[in-house]
């Protein structure tokens, strides 16, 4: 869903995007300081809990959208290259296991639930990345599906800050447990495509015999 605002949003980042560019900072490293902020903000404030999760999420926002400008950086300045490609993909997971775990830690004594809900989105959502990676190792495009990365991020880090402004902690308990429920419907999504291009593999070879 707010993959289909990647367009958008790199015009958006186009500016400093260009600035940034011409400054010599390299695309590579906007995505090493965009996921070391992530994690800095994840680790320090989530298990403090409280009013802390809305600051804890107010400096990730920051730093995912620093991570944001690398990708329009590498195609401004045509520094994109596989190292690039590998790191951001890399890095994306380094920085959801930071915030969910720090979630899981920081309500595993607390709320049982809620830890349980997290841990789930932790795990879960290591799948969905894999689900499409194995499948373009094989030929097949799998990208897509009910909750993507973007979906997942935007939705569990909104609930986490309203929780952090007073909301009741189920409204973030619940919110986890969709998305994690949602991240499963996705990696059956990606893994359904991939049995219909093995079906019709399978259908143009028996035409070939």
């Amino acid at each position: 869903m707010f993959g289909k605002l990647r367009p958008v949003m790199a015009a958006v980042w186009a500016a400093p995007a260009r600035a940034l560019t011409a400054a010599g900072v390299h695309p590579n490293a906007m995505t090493i300081i965009g996921t070391v902020g992530v994690v800095f903000g994840a680790l320090f404030f989530f298990p403090q809990r409280g009013s802390m999760l809305f600051w804890g999420v107010m400096v990730i926002t920051l730093f995912v959208i620093t991570d944001m400008l690398d990708g329009t950086m590498a195609r401004m300045s045509g520094k994109a290259s596989r190292l690039g490609s590998y790191l951001d993909s890399t890095l994306d997971r380094v920085a959801d296991a930071a915030i969910f775990g720090s979630l899981v830690w920081a309500y595993r004594e607390v709320d049982d639930l809620t830890a349980l809900a997290a841990l789930g989105c932790l795990t879960i959502g290591s799948f969905v990345p894999y689900a499409r990676a194995k499948a373009e190792s094989l030929g097949i495009p799998a990208k897509g599906g009910i909750a993507e990365r973007s979906d997942r991020l935007v939705i569990g880090l909104t609930a986490t800050g309203l929780v952090g402004l007073g909301l009741p902690l189920w409204v973030l308990t619940w919110t986890l447990a969709i998305l994690a429920v949602l991240g499963l419907v996705t990696v059956v999504q990606r893994t359904i495509v991939v049995i219909k291009a093995n079906a019709i593999d399978h259908h143009l070879a028996d035409e070939l015999r």
